[in-house]
């Protein structure tokens, strides 16, 4: 887990759960190929060069998970079933079978808890600080899931709150050459949003996940492009005060 520019003063916090395919050694790849480890079934692609760069403009505290997805996802309930995947895309992960239960407690002591305690923390002294607390969780999506292309460059999440996400859909329709998913490609009913149901839903924080499709990050132009276009619109939001705190 990683905290970058813990004091900044915006009314955002960046949150990006599955950042890193980082392998620590003691888990040997998990049994999978270099390629497979690469891939998107690892993380997300190009979804922290992007946090980082809204970090910079929103001026924006980011954190961000170091550990592939596929040792312990940490945008998952610790009692969801795949919060250690076995199996991923019909690819299996033979380093998570017949995983004993000591073992998938201390992946939750060493990675899942550590994360959810940064991100609590970091909201608990800036609520204390009277600063905003709007939550931004950023991942990237495959163009194509089990032979099913996805038209959607950029899909919208949002549960019971949706200001900040009817202002990001609203914005972006505008440009006719994109197509906006509303809850797609994945919405909370598939069970990706704990992480802002967690820290931002129970807690009566404004939330929205951005799941970007990783063709149009996948290099620094595609980059630069999003991380722009979105903090306008962000920055937007909380000029028009549409962000609203915890009372």
């Amino acid at each position: 887990m990683f905290t970058e520019n813990p004091q900044g003063r915006g009314d955002f916090i960046i949150l990006c759960d599955h950042a890193s395919n980082k392998m620590p050694p003691e888990y040997d790849g998990l049994g999978l190929s270099e390629e497979d480890l690469a891939s998107h079934i690892a993380w997300d692609p190009g979804a922290l060069p992007v946090s980082r760069m809204l970090s910079e403009q929103l001026d924006a505290p980011l954190v961000w998970a170091d550990v592939s997805r596929l040792v312990i996802d940490c945008n998952r309930d610790p009692e969801a079933e795949d919060l250690i995947v076995t199996a991923s895309e019909d690819r299996p992960v033979p380093g998570n079978r017949d995983l004993p239960p000591e073992e998938r407690q201390a992946r939750l002591a060493h990675i899942h808890a550590p994360y959810h305690g940064a991100i609590e923390s970091l909201i608990e002294q800036r609520l204390a600080a009277g600063l905003g607390c709007a939550l931004v969780a950023v991942h990237s999506f495959t163009p194509v899931y089990r032979g099913q292309a996805r038209p959607w460059q950029i899909g919208i999440l949002f549960d019971s709150y949706r200001v900040l996400a009817d202002r990001l859909i609203d914005a972006l329709r505008k440009d006719v050459a994109l197509t906006v998913g509303v809850n797609e490609p994945y919405s909370p009913a598939d069970r990706v949003y704990y992480t802002l149901s967690r820290h931002g839903e129970q807690r009566g924080l404004p939330a929205v996940m951005i799941e970007i499709r990783n063709d149009e990050i996948a290099e620094d132009a595609g980059q630069k492009k999003w991380a722009e276009r979105l903090a306008v619109i962000f920055q937007d939001a909380a000029g028009a005060g549409d962000l609203g705190r915890q009372a």
